[in-house]
């Protein structure tokens, strides 16, 4: 892969998808529809959905591709294959929260090696560079060229002083009861992808998701916490967690700066 022109394309296709969505997130109503896991879906996924797919399948065509939206072309059989979610967050959407991304992620051998993340509604925008490591842009976006970039790191945690995002829309009882066995300064609700970016940045330095999520949610917001020296791992081992499931659903997990002491499942 050539990764300097994957990142062009990437950080390109999200931005563009970004538009789309916010057409449609500032217009007066939103149709909202519901897919066969009843999860919902809207305009905005679709277009977005769309645009991606039809711009990576230019650029990359001998990549495998995966999209939330377009299920029956997922390849199970691929190791290496780029995957989207052009809408993560669609709840947030709704709800005129602006919590949610556009998320792209380019996936080798199981591991998401490089991502884009862009919330459109909150004009902050994440990417792997080409060497790997995560920056966040500045806006505003020209779509031509990036603009001005600070690395991102994560931070120094205090174990006894732990900075805590979970989920807005998903935070339940088994979440609240395992953030117990830390010693938390403080914690905070984040919508979608951008929870692995604030792991990212050193906003906070832990953040465990008990609840269902699949590969396209998670692969660009890891790729970019990866970038930036952080982890992902699986909620009941703690290895490493990978992609290229079959059904592309995820096991519970733990994004966390290194150095936090974690607790057992």
């Amino acid at each position: 892969m050539d990764f300097e022109t994957l990142t062009i394309v990437m950080r390109r296709l999200a931005l563009e998808a970004g538009d789309l969505i916010m057409e449609i997130y500032d217009a007066p109503d939103v149709e909202v529809r519901s897919k066969v896991d009843d999860s919902p879906v809207t305009a905005a996924d679709e277009a977005a959905d769309a645009h991606i797919a039809a711009g990576l399948r230019a650029a990359f065509p001998d990549v495998a591709l995966v999209t939330e939206e377009q299920t029956a072309s997922h390849d199970l059989s691929a190791a290496t294959f780029l995957i989207v979610d052009p809408l993560d967050g669609t709840k947030e959407f709704i709800h005129r929260r602006g919590d949610f991304t556009v998320n792209i992620a380019y996936v080798q051998e199981g591991n998401p090696v490089r991502g884009v993340v862009y919330a459109p509604a909150k004009g902050r925008l994440f990417y792997t560079e080409p060497d790997g490591r995560s920056v966040e842009e500045a806006g505003p976006f020209d779509k031509a060229a990036p603009g001005a970039t600070r690395p991102v790191r994560v931070g120094t945690p205090d174990n006894d002083a732990l900075m805590v995002v979970a989920s807005k829309s998903h935070r339940d009882q088994a979440t609240e009861d395992y953030i117990s066995r830390y010693a938390i300064k403080d914690s905070t609700s984040a919508g979608s992808s951008l929870k692995f970016c604030l792991v990212a940045t050193g906003e906070a330095d832990l953040y465990p998701r008990v609840g269902r999520t699949m590969e396209w949610d998670t692969a660009a917001g890891h790729a970019v916490l990866i970038g930036a020296g952080g982890a992902v791992v699986r909620f009941d081992d703690h290895q490493p967690l990978r992609y290229g499931k079959s059904g592309f659903a995820n096991p519970f997990f733990i994004a966390h700066a290194p150095g936090v002491g974690l607790k057992p499942a």
